[in-house]
This record gives structure tokens, C-alpha cells and sequence, in this order.
């Protein structure tokens, strides 16, 4: 069993009959949604929504019917990976760019859980992922701008498409920035500053909203609680 399956299978024990349970993207939700189409063949009673669209697009082939997130204001537990988890279960999730997304599940949920394999679970932020904001087409030069004059020294650059002229639209329709930081500023700071620069939707900076981390490593699989954040189990 790789980690990934080995984390997978972990999540997949936490789930409680009859929960609402919200997936991330990434090949690990892939594994979580065969296992828990197993575990649904031995009677587990669930629903699902997804901030992923191949997540989704998995979970409707194996039967699932997908709850429209527009239609739920709370769910149970909400799972998803990350780019990068800090020792304070602060997270990264800059990848996909669909952060908006997965934050408004993470923030519906009762519980929000990270899994993760041990390389993704650092003392502190790396430079290897930028901070990316989603923001407002009509923000295209005041954002940049903006984010350049807040914080010294901060690269940034448009995320541009190669299957297409022109940059990445979200699924709200919106623009993703890339940002790069030769030094992470203070992430509390950051947090706060990002949220109130006029066009930016939200960051991929999870900030105080992981409550668990599962992560697998060659030695086994490790569940790490926050003490700081809500508490659901």
C-alpha cells in the first residue's frame, strides 16, 4: 500500500453513518471515493459535494449522487489535500486554483480535515508554492499593483493558460495571481492584509481552518489534532 492509499483509508475510517462529507481534488480524494464506494456496497449511508470537478466527475461514475454546494450551508467533514501544511496546521493550497471553492467548504464544515503524504508536512512554508489570490478581471492591474506595494520584494505574475490565449478563468469567472515571496511574511498578517485588497475573492492561504492532519509516512499513518480550531469529533 502506498501512502497515498494508506492516508485515503485512514480518512475513510473517520466518517460517521449518515454524514455529509465533502471531497477535495487531488489522486487522493480519487482513492478516497473507491474506498468509499466500498464501504457504501457494505451499507455506510453518506452525501457528497466536491469543490473538484474531476473529483466529481469520479463520484457520479461510481454512483454517487453529488450535492449541489449552492444547496448546503454545513456539512460534516469536508477532506482535501494541500500543497503544503506547516507545524501549526496552517495550509497552502495553490495548485488547482480552486481554493475559493474548497475554502467555502472547508469553512461550511465541522470538521476540516488535510491528507496528506509526509513530504507535505513542513515546520514552516517553503518557497517552492506561491501564494495565489483569485480576484476580479476588472482588478487585473490594481491587484498586482496593490500586492507589490503591500509587500516588499513580492513577485508576481498572471496565471496564463497553455490551452488557450489569455489567463485561467476560474470557475467564478474570475483571474488567478501568482505570488512569490522570497521570505513568507507573518501568516497572520498575510491573511488579514490579502482579505482586504478590493478585487481579490480569497487566497490560497488556509489560515486557522484545519482541524486535523493525516499523514502517512513510510513508518505509518499519523493523526495530528489542532487545538486551536473548532472541534467536531
Amino acid at each position: 500500500m502506498n501512502l497515498k492509499t494508506a492516508s485515503a483509508l485512514k480518512a475513510v475510517e473517520l466518517i460517521r453513518n449518515n454524514s455529509i462529507i465533502g471531497l477535495g481534488a487531488g489522486s487522493t480524494m480519487a482513492f478516497m471515493v473507491e474506498y468509499l464506494a466500498d464501504e457504501v456496497k457494505n451499507g455506510l449511508q453518506i452525501q457528497v459535494a466536491s469543490s473538484s470537478f474531476s473529483t466529481r466527475e469520479l463520484l457520479l461514475q461510481k454512483g454517487f449522487k453529488v450535492l449541489s454546494i449552492q444547496d448546503i450551508a454545513e456539512i460534516d467533514i469536508y477532506f482535501d489535500g494541500c500543497d503544503l501544511v506547516d507545524k501549526n496546521l496552517n495550509a497552502l493550497k495553490s495548485g488547482g486554483g480552486i481554493h475559493t471553492i474548497e475554502k467555502l467548504l472547508a469553512s461550511m464544515a465541522k470538521e476540516f480535515i488535510l491528507v496528506v503524504d509526509t513530504t507535505k508536512y513542513v515546520k514552516e512554508f517553503n518557497t517552492d508554492f506561491p501564494l495565489v489570490v483569485e480576484f476580479l478581471p476588472q482588478a487585473l492591474s490594481f491587484v498586482p499593483a496593490t500586492v507589490k506595494r503591500l509587500f516588499e520584494g513580492a513577485l508576481t505574475s498572471i496565471r496564463f493558460s497553455n490551452k488557450k490565449d489569455g489567463p485561467v478563468i476560474t470557475e467564478n469567472g474570475n483571474y488567478l495571481l501568482d505570488i512569490k515571496f522570497n521570505t513568507w511574511p507573518p501568516l497572520d498578517i498575510l491573511a488579514a492584509s490579502i482579505k482586504e485588497i478590493a478585487g481579490i475573492v480569497d487566497s490560497s492561504l488556509f489560515y486557522g481552518l484545519v482541524n486535523k492532519v493525516i499523514v502517512a509516512s513510510t513508518d505509518g499513518v499519523t493523526i495530528i489534532d489542532n487545538p486551536v480550531t473548532k472541534k467536531y469529533f
